[in-house]
């Protein structure tokens, strides 16, 4: 299905009936709009499934529509309360995903006009309360592609600062890379009417204030995050993929990051990242393709103690020991010392 999902077809969706499906949670991971990277994050699957499986079981309770069915223990879905081990397959409904068309310069999305529902929505939501170091956005800012106005700023945002209303903003899904978009854009491009997007938008303010509720009391701060919405066959809005975990989201601990930004930080000071950038600037559609190096693979050090932050955050976040390991606050000590924060 992608870098770091499989998907197990149980009844694939048709035009006017949605489907279901498996998501395997692998243990590959992905940064830059790469693809799969050179290692595999020991038992990331397992903790990555659990907790978006946690937060899509909470959401539920507001009643907000979800694809979520539940995990697969003895070959059936159970519910969390029901599982006795950790799981990384993920029952879920399906609905199409419907590919925009490239051309050498920009993307077709006319095939979104012309259905009704049943389909993924080819946008990536995203929520901003803090902003990071690292943090996309005052870069954007810097560079002038986007505006303080667009954003409803008044002043220009400094690194770790935390807004005073959070920010949402929208880029697109299904091109080569992401690529931020007004909402006007993101209205066009996918048929979307005026309520349907600030539906979206509501339901993205509380996806993200459930998030922050869940985890303030253990010491993390939800710095941002992403999620991703498709259309049931009758167009309601419906919240897919996954949910809260450390790769849809970015939180931090006392500053440290407890999500896949660790692995962005390493990546940043390689030739390989260097040259993805320089190239992801002459390219927009294949712009893979002239990328010549490789990325590397992570220090063994460094892997052992993202793979312990992840299942460490799991059993924190949901409040179960699912991985047998030490403490969340002494992996958190141990990774600052890696990198002498």
């Amino acid at each position: 299905m992608g870098s770091v999902k499989d998907l197990i077809l149980i009844n694939p969706p048709k035009k006017g009936a949605e489907g279901r499906g498996r998501f395997c949670f692998s243990d590959r991971y992905s940064v830059f709009d790469w693809g799969k990277m050179p290692d595999l994050i020991p038992e990331k699957g397992k903790a990555l499934c659990i907790i978006s499986a946690y937060f899509f079981e909470k959401l539920e309770e507001l009643g907000i529509k979800t694809h979520y069915l539940g995990l697969i223990e003895d070959g059936k879905p159970k519910y969390l309360d029901e599982l006795k081990t950790a799981s990384n397959l993920m029952e879920v409904k399906l609905v199409q995903v419907l590919k925009p068309e490239a051309s050498l310069k920009e993307y077709d999305y006319s095939v979104y006009k012309a259905r009704k529902g049943n389909f993924l929505i080819p946008l990536e939501v995203i929520w901003r309360n803090h902003l990071p170091e690292g943090s996309s956005l005052i870069k954007r800012l810097k560079e002038g592609s986007v505006t303080l106005k667009d954003l409803g700023l008044s002043s220009m945002p400094k690194e770790g600062e935390a807004l005073s209303l959070p920010i949402i903003e929208v880029s697109t899904k299904l091109e080569s890379f992401d690529r931020y978009i007004s909402w006007e854009e993101a209205k066009e491009i996918c048929g979307l009417l005026e309520e349907e997007k600030e539906g979206i938008k509501r339901l993205t303010a509380k996806v993200n204030e459930l998030i922050t509720q869940e985890i303030e009391p253990i010491g993390l701060v939800n710095c941002d995050g992403k999620i991703e919405f498709g259309f049931t066959k009758d167009r309601h809005l419906l919240l897919v993929d996954a949910v809260g975990t450390l790769d849809e989201c970015r939180f931090t601990y006392s500053g440290l990051p407890v999500s896949k930004e660790l692995l962005r930080i390493f990546y940043r000071e390689t030739e390989w990242f260097a040259e993805v950038e320089r190239v992801k600037k002459k390219e927009k559609i294949e712009w893979k393709e002239s990328v010549k190096s490789t990325p590397p693979p992570l220090p063994a050090r460094l892997l052992f103690l993202v793979s312990a932050l992840y299942q460490a955050s799991c059993n924190e976040i949901t409040k179960r020991r699912w991985f047998d390991l030490p403490s969340f606050s002494e992996i958190i000590n141990e990774i600052q010392e890696y990198y002498r924060i």
